[in-house]
């Protein structure tokens, strides 16, 4: 909803991910294990990076890997969409393609995982946007409005990847 509200294309590397490593993120976890998912990361988040693609949409563990973090930090105006442990839970408590939620108690898993990902986020973070309960297109309105006052809406600033 971003890009087209702004009129810039997207991408979402996770979708890029799997169509790189030609299965889901769940097979390749169950297979191969996260360190080796994490390897994969890194070279699509390069990739990525260095091209334009308008937005990018990563996924949640993408700032694990430091040259992750230094690849957006440097290359794109990173949105951190900042949400408690328990908002993130409430909306993926029925998600079953996410493989490090697939354990006893997911809502700790969810807490743990803030706890390390968080201050992560917030070092590379431009924009760090408190996303709580607002609607989808009040959460758009928000962040364009954000990029429009820091003069990076895309009419001023065409060449620039914005990254959430």
């Amino acid at each position: 909803m971003l890009a087209k509200r702004l009129g810039l294309s997207h991408v979402d590397s996770d979708h890029e991910i799997e169509r790189s490593i030609g299965c889901s993120i769940r097979e390749f976890f169950t297979d191969h294990g996260e360190d080796a998912f994490r390897d994969v990361e890194v070279e699509v988040i390069d990739r990525l990076t260095r091209s334009d693609h308008g937005i990018l949409a990563t996924g949640g563990g993408v700032v694990l890997r430091s040259e992750n973090r230094d690849a957006l930090r440097d290359r794109c105006h990173v949105i951190y969409l900042r949400a408690l442990p328990e908002d993130i839970y409430r909306r993926l408590r029925h998600d079953r393609a996410r493989p490090l939620l697939q354990v006893r108690d997911p809502l700790q898993r969810l807490k743990d995982l803030y706890a390390v990902r968080d201050p992560l986020y917030r070092d590379v973070a431009h924009f760090v946007m408190e996303t709580g309960r607002p609607s989808v297109a009040t959460l758009v309105n928000m962040i364009a409005m954000q990029l429009d006052m820091a003069g990076l809406s895309p009419a001023q600033d065409s060449n620039e990847q914005h990254c959430s």
